[in-house]
């Protein structure tokens, strides 16, 4: 009888220390998990906010155009900081390939305003070039006349359309 207490007792401890160690390690296993799945939704939530603040650098920075006067393809003094932040923000990604879209108004013939279209965003190209951009990163084409911004025949009208717009493709 003595030898059915003692195995009876052992089997009791063994059963409670085996109960015992299940739970202790099924806990941390849980909280890991809970850890892991808190980690990974905030590194997604930070993602989310690091898209959406680039999404809106590129739009802004694509709102952004240099004007030209008259038969004329020389940057503007006005225009350098325009110029220098796009540069820095294509430094700061190289994975990013901005083509320079080169426009005319409607006066002279289609010929002579797809070449002034071409000096202007060359022109632009050039600035970010001595700014440190890589030409890799650097497209141009010109629109000529064909891509106006507004269309009446007036001075109001024209200067819009003598400009070079920005079209980033962040890769």
């Amino acid at each position: 009888m003595k030898k059915i207490a003692v195995i009876l007792f052992s089997l009791l401890v063994a059963a409670c220390a085996s109960t015992h160690k299940a739970d202790t390690t099924q806990t941390p296993a849980n909280e890991n998990k809970a850890t892991t799945s808190s980690a990974a939704a905030s590194a997604a939530a930070e993602a989310e906010v690091s898209a959406s603040k680039l999404k809106a650098e590129i739009e802004a920075l694509q709102k952004q155009s240099v004007y030209f006067d008259f038969d004329k393809y020389v940057v503007k003094p006005e225009f350098h900081a325009s110029i220098q932040q796009q540069a820095e923000f294509l430094k700061s990604h190289t994975n990013d390939v901005v083509t320079l879209q080169g426009n005319a108004d409607e006066r002279g013939s289609a010929e002579y305003n797809l070449a002034l279209g071409t000096e202007r965003a060359q022109a632009v190209e050039k600035d970010l070039e001595i700014l440190g951009v890589s030409a890799s990163q650097v497209k141009v084409v010109s629109f000529g006349e064909e891509k106006p911004r507004l269309t009446c025949h007036a001075e109001k009208c024209w200067k819009e359309n003598r400009r070079v717009d920005f079209v980033h493709d962040l890769k």
